[in-house]
């Protein structure tokens, strides 16, 4: 904003309502605190200048998304937000929510029923309000994921057409030619580990300013976004702010995805079975940071070349960036929704090195891990349930069941793999170094 005004961000969230019963007595204001080693730094932020919420407000959303002032929308909605089918990728257009925005799209339903109810999935919003915005002009946006996933601008592409194709609009087609030419969708990597907020976070925030801030943040002190230089229409000059303009983000998302994310979801569900509570507990243990330079240096046998990147320098601030005993980041969070995670951490670059001829005994006992926690000490996942059901088989066939589940047939037929799994399964909580 201080490198050129007129920016500001309607923030809308999707599910609690925490958010805007926080921020909007607060005119949008809260504070974010750096957790350094050396001490809290807290500074507040003024970029927000409305809160929503989707369904309460989802008249004022598709205005805004109609809006030709409107020129960037950005997601974190998490990968569950996307509702992907896990063994297409696609749009999951079973999943109730979706197919009830779907239904909304039926123009006799329309027209017996009034107006329809604001959509319940955010690949639904985004659809209907690029309706109203080609209705209204048809001026360019730029949609732009900043969620932990492999091309993350296609996937969200792929969702969007997903759902315009399914509707029955009849400018269906015509929407979707102008959303091929109108509408961009940028890929990111976006590197920051932000904690979710406690009560002695807020005591913090208040200490410093004074008063008692509902909405604060806090975060580590390292940041780092990386951009697809591929924008429809103007945005903000977020490269005064330190963001990096490229013309392929793969690398860095591969890099991010494959040693960061991946070693964080080992080392939670290692943690979990240790009975340590945040990362920093676990990097404080005598196996914490050998197994995260072992995992990382088996993952990064599947990483394209790229200039620029200092693959030894990067496991490096993972170490010291784990080892902050300031984040209190609690490996529980880590660890939830386990099951969409996984696939882009773990079982691409585990296809690759496989196919290769590489040995993964790493990434073979990640999995042992995170099936060991699905058995034992289950965290929060979508498909909480089916994970349980798996363990009423035999540990091999519960394995098995469990790939399945993770989209990964493939590999559920792997009979060396599972053996491997199924060996470490019972072993010591730490993975062989």
């Amino acid at each position: 904003m201080a490198a050129g005004g007129g920016w500001g961000i309607a923030g809308v969230t999707q599910r609690s309502r925490a958010v805007v019963d926080a921020l909007r007595p607060q005119d949008g204001l809260y504070s974010l605190t750096e957790r350094r080693p050396d001490g809290p730094l807290t500074r507040v932020v003024g970029t927000v200048t409305e809160v929503l919420h989707a369904a309460d407000d989802g008249a004022r959303l598709t205005e805004l998304l109609a809006s030709p002032d409107v020129t960037v929308v950005t997601l974190t909605v998490t990968e569950k937000g996307y509702r992907r089918d896990p063994a297409t990728g696609g749009l999951d257009l079973t999943d109730p929510l979706v197919s009830g925005d779907l239904a909304q799209s039926d123009p006799v339903r329309d027209t017996l029923a009034g107006a329809p109810a604001a959509p319940a999935t955010v690949v639904g919003q985004l659809a209907y309000g690029l309706r109203a915005r080609l209705r209204s002009g048809g001026a360019p946006l730029s949609v732009v994921s900043c969620d932990n996933m492999a091309g993350n601008g296609a996937v969200v592409r792929r969702l969007v057409r997903d759902f315009l194709s399914a509707t029955r609009w009849h400018e269906r087609e015509r929407l979707l030619e102008w959303t091929a030419t109108a509408v961009a969708f940028p890929s990111t990597v976006v590197d920051r580990i932000v904690p979710a907020t406690t009560e002695g976070d807020l005591r913090t925030a208040a200490r410093a300013l004074t008063l008692r801030d509902e909405g604060a943040v806090t975060a580590e002190p390292f940041t780092q976004w990386v951009l697809e230089d591929a924008f429809a229409a103007d945005r903000p000059r977020w490269e005064a702010g330190g963001a990096r303009f490229v013309t392929d983000v793969a690398p860095y998302q591969l890099t991010k995805l494959r040693l960061l994310n991946g070693s964080h979801s080992l080392i939670a569900y290692l943690g979990m079975a240790a009975g340590c509570e945040t990362v920093a507990d676990v990097m404080a243990t005598g196996w914490g940071e050998d197994t995260v330079r072992a995992y990382c240096a088996e993952a990064a046998a599947s990483l394209p070349p790229a200039d620029g990147l200092d693959i030894p320098g990067y496991v490096d601030s993972l170490v010291r960036r784990f080892a902050n005993p300031a984040m209190h980041h609690r490996i529980r969070q880590i660890a939830a929704d386990g099951s969409l995670k996984i696939p882009e951490r773990w079982l691409a670059p585990l296809r690759e090195l496989r196919a290769t001829g590489h040995d993964t005994p790493l990434l073979a006992a990640a999995l042992a891990a995170w099936a060991r926690a699905t058995r034992d000490t289950p965290a929060e996942d979508p498909a909480a349930e089916q994970l349980r059901r798996a363990w009423d088989r035999p540990a091999p066939d519960a394995l098995r069941t469990l790939l399945l589940l993770l989209g990964a047939e493939d590999l559920a037929e792997d009979t060396a793999l599972v053996t491997a799994v199924h060996r470490e399964l019972n072993s010591p909580t730490v993975p062989p170094l």
